[in-house]
């Protein structure tokens, strides 16, 4: 999938599990295993964005996810621990300019991250 976004600073909100990291992988192994391309996914978002995690991992799993964060040098904003197994929600309202202010993108579980975002000035 290709997103094309505006030159505009973002927030990226992100499941951990799954997603960025094998699914329990941080249980299996001691400590998390990138999906195939999620690590230079995140190194490719611009330094001016926003990351914000979420994981229903407990707030214990704390340091060893952190860790395993800065140890590869993935920066983010925030964690948010403990969120519910159900669906996640996002709401927001368009500019007036007609820029679409929300996406959604559901990953198959576990699989390499194919995501390819594109960034437009005139937007």
């Amino acid at each position: 999938m290709k997103l094309v976004l505006s030159g505009l600073p973002h927030t990226w909100v992100l499941d951990l599990d799954g997603t960025i990291v094998l699914h329990n992988g941080y249980k299996m192994y001691g400590e998390d295993v990138f999906l195939d391309g999620a690590k230079e996914f995140l190194c490719s978002i611009p330094e001016d964005d926003m990351i914000v995690f979420l994981t229903s991992r407990k707030k214990e799993y704390a340091n060893i996810t952190e860790e395993f964060l800065n140890k590869n040098g993935i920066r983010y904003n925030t964690i948010v621990y403990e969120a519910p197994y159900g669906e996640r929600i996002l709401v927001n309202d368009n500019k007036p300019s007609g820029l679409k202010m929300a996406y959604a993108v559901c990953m198959e579980r576990d699989a390499k991250n194919e995501l390819s975002v594109e960034f437009d000035d005139k937007l």
